[in-house]
């Protein structure tokens, strides 16, 4: 495709999503924008969250990945799927009987407005580098096929990045997100399969059946690995750090769960959640296959690009054709922007609901801030991104956004399951506190765990850890407490 094509294609495609905008955003309300008038079907929002929940990160980095990592990712969508019960059961209920907007409300009724301050501070810092880090990975793409080709600087390119987004979301809100998600996560699966049809042809399989050998024939489909405790891909690490990172980066993140508060009632969120659960185990096996096919693609015809290079690279070689590389392009745009457009609205909502305090401000005010705050969060995180250029070089993207998932969410995991699951109330002035010692800790333990623990690597399991320490620390905080008393 010639660069002309290619700005055409993103023209038209953000032309659709701001026709959507204009129909979903004709209300244009507080309630809209932060809860789509709690009138959400079910369905709709568990299809879209697909797209959100994987991002353009991985349709990048997860097929990227597969020729170092093999199908070890799968040991951690097996844990996403009990991670996504526990969400369902456990935590859904509790957001629904309080009726909240923001989940960090919950800190503020359980322990008071210091636990609640530092939830919903913990969230901006996590879905900030989160959002920042998925969309780095889009800008890369686009300033490599389009914008260096008119020496465009990379600082430009992130910028129209974020007004795109900025532009269909600033007055609909999670209501235009909901059917914005559903259309993107269409673009997204359809990309991956017509790419897997091409690269079937070019290796001559015939048949499905023809492809599952092929997988299944390949060193690189090993999928669980049992035999080395210290290996930072060992079944038991990936299988607890995927359930983990599923409550903290879903269940315990504003972004994800203000989607499943726009259902109209627990019962229809709770089937959203498990819907969306399964289908994802299948669609992540489609991408470890796609990862595999390109990987043996590169190797049959001499292409040096691996990791996060290796199918943007496939996808735009003048042989793949026109259509394959028109999908792979939709594919891309739509997995990045319906994971950043729901993280742009969500950080915009907890900002609004839990640091200003919107609903104490006078109500011909509130519209206002909260479309001056949007614009606020979206000019933080092109600095993010930026920054995020000079530190991260030759990287696989998706393993960095999990390690620092690991730190920032590590803190939510530890005041939630307190909250939860001991009945003790705590004087909370020192918990932020708590919120900060906690992920050094888990630094300095994970960078010294060879030395310290006698060669065992620390994986994902991070997060585990540091949800631990923080929970520790508030028994520690609790003991004190009665001993002063």
């Amino acid at each position: 495709m010639s660069t002309t094509q290619i700005i055409l294609l993103i023209v038209i495609y953000f032309a659709v999503l701001i026709c959507i905008s204009y129909f979903t955003g004709k209300e244009d309300s507080n309630d809209a924008f932060f809860k789509a008038n709690k009138s959400a079907p079910w369905y709709l929002v568990a299809f879209g969250m697909i797209g959100a929940s994987l991002s353009g990160v991985t349709f990048i980095s997860i097929p990227g990945a597969v020729e170092a990592k093999q199908f070890g990712y799968m040991q951690v969508v097996f844990g996403y799927f009990f991670g996504y019960l526990i969400i369902a059961y456990v935590l859904l209920p509790i957001y629904y009987k309080l009726n909240l907007t923001s989940i960090y409300t919950y800190l503020k009724d359980r322990f008071g407005n210091t636990s609640y301050k530092t939830g919903s501070v913990a969230f901006l810092i996590s879905r900030t580098v989160g959002a920042a880090f998925r969309l780095f990975l889009v800008a890369k793409v686009l300033q490599l096929l389009i914008f260096d080709q008119y020496d465009i600087p990379f600082t430009i390119t992130v910028i129209i990045t974020i007004a795109l987004i900025w532009l269909y979301t600033f007055k609909g809100g999670i209501k235009t997100i909901i059917f914005t998600d559903t259309l993107q996560t269409l673009f997204m699966l359809v990309s991956v399969v017509v790419t897997i049809v091409f690269l079937a042809s070019a290796l001559e399989l015939n048949t499905v059946q023809d492809i599952y050998q092929n997988i299944k024939q390949s060193p690189m489909s090993k999928t669980f690995f049992f035999e080395d405790v210290n290996d930072a891909q060992f079944f038991v690490k990936s299988f607890l750090a995927g359930m983990f990172i599923t409550i903290t980066m879903t269940g315990l993140d504003q972004d994800m769960m203000q989607k499943n508060l726009t259902c109209k009632n627990l019962r229809e969120a709770q089937k959203n959640m498990v819907t969306f659960s399964v289908i994802l185990i299948f669609v992540n096996i489609l991408f470890l296959a796609l990862g595999l096919m390109l990987t043996q693609y590169a190797d049959l015809n001499g292409i040096t690009a691996r990791k996060d290079d290796l199918f943007p690279t496939i996808a735009m070689l003048p042989e793949i054709g026109a259509v394959t590389s028109t999908f792979f392009l939709l594919g891309l745009i739509a997995a990045a922007y319906s994971s950043a457009d729901s993280a742009l609205t969500s950080l915009t909502t907890s900002f609004c609901i839990d640091i200003i305090e919107l609903d104490k401000k006078p109500i011909e005010a509130q519209k206002r801030v909260r479309k001056r705050t949007h614009v606020f969060i979206s000019f933080v995180l092109v600095v993010v991104i930026v920054l995020f250029d000079t530190i991260f070089k030759d990287v696989s993207v998706i393993w960095e956004l999990f390690k620092a998932a690991g730190y920032t969410y590590g803190p939510l995991l530890g005041l939630f399951a307190f909250g939860i699951f001991t009945k003790t109330q705590l004087k909370d002035k020192y918990v932020w506190i708590i919120a900060c010692i906690a992920p050094i800790l888990s630094y300095l333990l994970n960078v010294n765990s060879v030395d310290l623990l006698n060669g065992y690597q620390i994986g994902f399991e991070i997060l585990i850890i540091n949800g631990l320490l923080t929970f520790l620390g508030l028994i520690l905080i609790r003991s004190k407490q009665n001993q002063g008393a």
